[in-house]
């Protein structure tokens, strides 16, 4: 898998992760809104009709190729912790930690039949930074079937299966027995994948039955490549790229770097303090962005994007 798709699926792994002011103390961080959440079933099934939480995403999508294409699955997500220093009476924080599952398979099983795989991470992270917080129990569903003009339907469900009893339904809570920014990548050997944006002409039916729930897939890598498939609950468009001028994550969605940058540099030494007390992440963030260039600061002012976008006009 390219450097290229690797920084894609990061970026939006942990997109609204964390929040500027990025401390703990402040609301919109111990009550945060993530991306791509897959709640316990049970939740679900107990939430007011109209809510928007659902406990699985799928993913439809064409792919020329045959029985011998294979086809490689990287599920990832983030499972939240309880913070130590939460635990010891500081303000409430959960702490991510990245979850991983990959599956191969070829076409032709998938053709055959269903197959269904289950996974599950124990509570807890890998180092004294975090207390338990229950494990996640999950399944994932592949199988595929014939479409238009020789091509393969795929589909993947990524469904959560943890047990959680719907009376103790608290956000904070549920957010520990749920998958969080989940996302898939998916990777093809001897097959290629039809655009779902923008297909060719002969196959715009079959892509208008593919049918994603919280999921939007896009071909990613260089621009032209049709082997790999990323579906996220970001909307995005075929060959995404990270902006050069970009320094690196700053979790907070929509954001203009510069704007945010700029902001981070107004915290007073106390709200810096409590920034790099919060997390790993805020405490690289906040030494990355103090140490940035005005070299580095001017190159996020005004970059000319699509230069040849008015070429054809009179």
């Amino acid at each position: 898998m390219s450097d290229t798709v690797e920084r894609i699926a990061d970026a939006l792994l942990y997109e609204g992760y964390l929040l500027y002011p990025y401390r703990r103390s402040a609301v919109k961080n111990r009550q945060r809104f993530n991306f791509g959440v897959l709640y316990p079933e049970e939740h679900v099934a107990a939430a007011e009709p109209g809510s928007a939480d659902r406990c699985f995403m799928q993913t439809e999508c064409l792919v020329s190729g045959s029985d011998a294409t294979t086809l490689a699955l990287k599920l990832r997500f983030l499972q939240l912790v309880e913070s130590a220093s939460a635990a010891n009476g500081a303000a409430p924080w959960q702490e991510a930690v990245e979850r991983t599952v990959r599956l191969d398979y070829s076409l032709g099983e998938l053709l055959t039949e269903t197959r269904r795989d289950v996974f599950a991470f124990l509570s807890g992270a890998d180092d004294a930074a975090a207390v338990a917080a229950g494990s996640l129990n999950g399944e994932v569903e592949l199988s595929a079937g014939f479409s238009d003009r020789g091509t393969i339907r795929l589909r993947v469900r990524i469904i959560n299966r943890t047990s959680f009893p719907a009376a103790e339904a608290s956000r904070h809570d549920v957010l520990k027995r749920s998958l969080v920014s989940c996302h898939a990548i998916l990777a093809l050997s001897r097959g290629q994948f039809v655009s779902l944006l923008d297909p060719p002409g002969e196959f715009s039916a079959a892509v208008a039955s593919c049918e994603n729930i919280g999921a939007w897939p896009v071909l990613v890598g260089e621009a032209g490549q049709r082997d790999t498939l990323l579906a996220s609950p970001i909307i995005l468009y075929d060959y995404p790229t990270i902006a050069p001028e970009s320094a690196g994550d700053l979790f907070d969605a929509t954001e203009i770097d510069e704007i945010l940058s700029l902001r981070i540099m107004t915290l007073t030494e106390e709200e810096k303090r409590e920034v790099r007390q919060t997390d790993e992440r805020a405490r690289r963030l906040l030494d990355r962005t103090e140490s940035l260039t005005a070299e580095q600061l001017m190159q996020m002012h005004g970059v000319l994007r699509q230069p040849h976008l008015f070429e054809d006009r009179p």
